[in-house]
């Protein structure tokens, strides 16, 4: 999610494909306008919130929302090779076991631009 209001609307018109991580409560409104026309907002964080869509955000521009389990080995090995073949990454924090309460406190503050990951071989020196 963004916080930066001129970051978000440097983006209107600009993606094909969002992939909404998200399991807090957001504007998907906000992100439906940064996808071009035909674009698609695919959901795989899921919360328990209801989810408020203005239905001009879809119409115009034939935009769509739709959702996705996590898939299985399968899926998730083809998800991989494809990031990998077209150099997709994603922008995490990798934390140490150690410092699991300082990212939960984090997390708490917003202070948190992507993900946190935690890196479990570290759980051995703890």
């Amino acid at each position: 999610m963004s916080r930066n209001p001129e970051e978000m609307k440097a983006h209107v018109d600009t993606f094909d494909f969002i992939l909404d991580t998200v399991s807090a409560p957001h504007d998907l409104n906000e992100y439906l306008k940064l996808l071009r026309p035909e674009g698609n907002l695919t959901l795989v964080g899921a919360s328990a919130e209801k989810i408020d869509v203005s239905a001009y955000s879809l119409i115009f521009g034939g935009r769509s929302i739709s959702g996705s389990l996590i898939g299985g080995i399968a899926e998730t090995q083809e998800m991989l090779d494809f990031c990998g073949e077209h150099n997709i990454v994603s922008d995490v924090e990798v934390v140490g076991v150690q410092q699991i309460n300082e990212a939960y406190e984090r997390l708490e503050k917003g202070d948190v631009k992507y993900r946190f990951a935690i890196d479990m071989s570290t759980l051995k020196n703890s």
